[in-house]
């Protein structure tokens, strides 16, 4: 017994003088700990199906040059331990299923043990994931999910984070600019709209309606088509017998390449001619180059905006292809947004980075960016192509808005 009572003081006093040691060397006690040879992020998202033109374009090009310019730079700085460290990917493919990218998010937690999980692209696969995210305490930067429970959510999500706003935030910027170009005899009072039968689709269609009734519009036409149609020309011929200013198509990329295309091809020419997603992707502009003059779409840019500049090049240097003017910035200052956390933070605790993302003020290169109850609302919510650009108009109070090209000059 003697013994052991001699050695406990002697092992407490050797463990004091380390301590002392390490803090006469100058080196705190949290950077003595050993650093993790990487941060892991991981992310499913669609390389097959019919998402995957959507996420080649707005996410992975983001994810990937965003990893690759940190680790450029050494890693990210984990002050904790006094280092950088890179980011080592884990990545699967979600096929556009939702159950997959469930399942697929649920593996990245559980078995890789990833540190971070980036979302998938699309509404509808982020509220998918949703659950999974919040059941683990991962923080959700969904920065590709417009919908309307996005306040609900967020009170039952701690851990989501809404970058791309609601569906009524876009409608009302919608209808209410086309308000003011029917007060100033622009257009009539007659709207058709179709939308695609998911997610996104759905949120827009049932914003757009009440938005329309509120405003005084008359939905003329209003009708969903499903996920893989073929052939939109009996929708459109159906939409140009209504003698409808307005048409509205809130669809999916593969649709409204399709819709734009066949529209030139029975000569369907509206006053106003609203799609997307899709509208705003360099591969629409490469198609229909001075053919898109006018047509309209969610998001645009600043392009009056340094860092907006500077964030197109790097990105065409990096992938070979220009950002989309919708989603693209968003997903790439939502990035920005996690990496300031964690370098905040100064170590691998999703609990704190959450708290940061919640509670943070960030520099983007959409300017100062700071969540409000979870949900970033300073967005643009409506562009139109003009003189081969993607150019913001709405809000038409908002630096850098362009004024709309009234009405939608002849297909060329």
């Amino acid at each position: 017994m003697s013994r052991n009572n001699h050695k406990t003081p002697n092992l407490a006093r050797r463990l004091l003088l380390g301590a002392a040691t390490l803090s006469l060397a100058g080196v705190p006690l949290a950077q003595a700990q050993e650093a993790p040879k990487s941060v892991r992020i991981g992310w499913a998202i669609a390389k097959t199906g019919p998402n995957a033109g959507g996420t080649a374009t707005t996410v992975t090009p983001n994810y990937q040059m965003w990893v690759k310019e940190i680790n450029d730079a050494g890693g990210l700085m984990l002050k904790a331990h006094g280092k950088r460290v890179p980011i080592e990917v884990v990545e699967y493919d979600d096929r556009s299923s939702s159950e997959e990218a469930v399942r697929a998010t649920e593996r990245l937690i559980t078995q890789d043990k990833v540190d971070f999980v980036l979302p998938p692209w699309g509404t509808a696969n982020n509220l998918a994931v949703g659950p999974t995210y919040e059941k683990h305490k991962y923080p959700l930067l969904a920065a590709t999910s417009v919908t309307d429970k996005a306040p609900d959510l967020a009170k039952r999500w701690k851990h989501a984070f809404f970058f791309l706003g609601t569906g009524t935030q876009y409608a009302e910027a919608l209808v209410g600019y086309l308000e003011e170009a029917r007060k100033a005899g622009k257009i009539g009072d007659r709207i058709a709209m179709v939308n695609i039968a998911d997610g996104f689709g759905v949120e827009l269609s049932n914003a757009a309606r009440k938005a329309a009734a509120r405003h005084g519009f008359t939905l003329v036409y209003d009708k969903s088509y499903p996920i893989g149609t073929q052939d939109m020309t009996p929708i459109l011929n159906e939409v140009k017998g209504k003698g409808a200013d307005v048409f509205v198509a809130f669809s999916y990329p593969p649709d409204t390449v399709m819709i734009t295309d066949q529209a030139r091809v029975i000569g369907f020419n509206p006053k106003v001619m609203f799609t997307g997603v899709g509208t705003q992707f360099p591969m629409y502009k490469a198609k229909f180059g001075a053919a898109a003059e006018g047509i309209m779409g969610p998001g645009g840019v600043d392009f009056d905006s340094p860092a907006i500049k500077d964030y197109f090049a790097r990105h065409k240097a990096f992938s070979g292809q220009e950002p989309d003017r919708f989603a693209s910035t968003v997903q790439y200052a939502a990035l920005q947004v996690l990496q300031q956390s964690i370098e905040r933070v100064g170590k691998i605790d999703r609990e704190a980075v959450t708290q940061e993302i919640r509670s943070g003020s960030f520099d983007t290169i959409l300017g100062p960016l700071k969540l409000e109850n979870q949900l970033f609302n300073n967005l643009w919510w409506v562009g139109q192509w003009q003189s081969g650009e993607f150019y913001a108009v709405a809000p038409s109070n908002k630096k850098g808005a362009k004024p709309a090209v009234l009405p939608k000059p002849a297909w060329k």
